[in-house]
Parts: C-alpha cells; sequence; structure tokens
C-alpha cells in the first residue's frame, strides 16, 4: 500500500502543503518499509484537482494525507477508490504518525472551494 503525503519538500522532514491540487510535492511512502518516492507536482492553470487525483490512481496510492481538499480532487479520488484524510500538519512525518494514531479526519466532501485550497496556501 502506497500513502501520498502532500509536502513542500522531498523527505519525511518536509512541511505538510496545506492544498492538494496544487501541493508542490506529492510524497509517497510505503508505510511498512518507509521507503519514500518524490514526485513534484506541476499542476495546469485548470483542473489541478482531478489531474492529481488521476496521477494518485497511476501511482498507486491508496490514501492520501492532506490539510485539505477540493471538490474536483474529492470527487476524483472517491472514484479511483483512495482514502482521503484531512487536517495534516506539521511535517510529513507528523501527519503520517497522525494516521497510524486515527488522529486525522476523513472527510464526507469537500472541505475547500478548490482552486488553490480557497486560497489557503
Amino acid at each position: 500500500m502506497r500513502i501520498c503525503i502532500t509536502t513542500k519538500g522531498n523527505t519525511l522532514d518536509a512541511p505538510i502543503d496545506p492544498t492538494f491540487g496544487r501541493a508542490q510535492v506529492f510524497l509517497f511512502v510505503d508505510p511498512e518499509t518507509r521507503e519514500v518516492e518524490a514526485i513534484a507536482n506541476a499542476p495546469g492553470a485548470h483542473g489541478a484537482g482531478v489531474q492529481a487525483a488521476q496521477m494518485m490512481a497511476e501511482q498507486g496510492a491508496k490514501t492520501v494525507l492532506t490539510g485539505n481538499v477540493g471538490p474536483n480532487a474529492f470527487q476524483g479520488l472517491t472514484a479511483a477508490g483512495i482514502g482521503i484524510y484531512i487536517g495534516a500538519t506539521g511535517t510529513a512525518k507528523d501527519a503520517l504518525a497522525a494516521y497510524e494514531a486515527g488522529t486525522l479526519q476523513s472527510p464526507a466532501g469537500p472541505t475547500s472551494r478548490g482552486h488553490g485550497g480557497g486560497g489557503r496556501r
């Protein structure tokens, strides 16, 4: 299973990027081995959430840890069967620990209006 964490850097010590579709880096982590693969995000002008959700499916992510998720990303991730957990803060390592402790929320719907996380960057 691969978990994707939205970050501003390439390691588990990188700070969380609170947006999903326009996150700087998607950090894919194997929770068992802690092996990490960082992929820089290059969102287009439109459809960043949809593009990011598609990348999650292509990369085999089963879970996404982020701060917020917009409506298009929420729909795309849900359609792909990818679990969404919001409220990630601190570093990627912190978010992974919070996920493993069960303290992140699984939203019933989008948590921002989209377009860059509703301006919460």
